[in-house]
């Protein structure tokens, strides 16, 4: 059964820090590019951080320097290490493989993990 399963997001201030998890059911190792994504209230789903199987990785520019990806295919598991968060940050996160899951031909998603910046 395809299955995301996203963790370690919660409310922390502005500066702190958090280490996201996703699990897969599907072995990482067969898909080359696993992306995590954001979705901020009332805004459209960004994606934030990319990992590629031959190891580039790649950030988008508000996370740049601030946010690290790494992966575990031993584990089927994605990280997003994030640091100096700030109120932008504020979202819940998802990740996905590249091409996304499917279930029945729609994109799957798991539930994600919401991640609260606020003093």
């Amino acid at each position: 059964q395809v299955r995301l399963v996203e963790s370690g997001g919660g409310a922390v201030q502005p500066g702190g820090s958090l280490i996201l998890s996703c699990t897969a059911s599907v072995s990482t190792l067969d898909y080359d590019i696993i992306t995590w994504f954001r979705q901020a209230p009332g805004k459209e789903r960004e994606g934030v951080s990319c990992s590629s199987s031959d190891g580039h990785t790649y950030y988008s520019n508000s996370v740049k320097g601030r946010f690290t990806i790494s992966r575990d295919n031993a584990k089927s598991t994605v990280y997003l290490q994030m640091s100096s968060l700030n109120a932008e940050d504020t979202a819940v996160y998802y990740c996905n493989t590249v091409p996304p899951l499917r279930i029945n031909g729609q994109v799957y998603w798991g539930q994600g993990t919401p991640v609260t910046v606020s003093s």
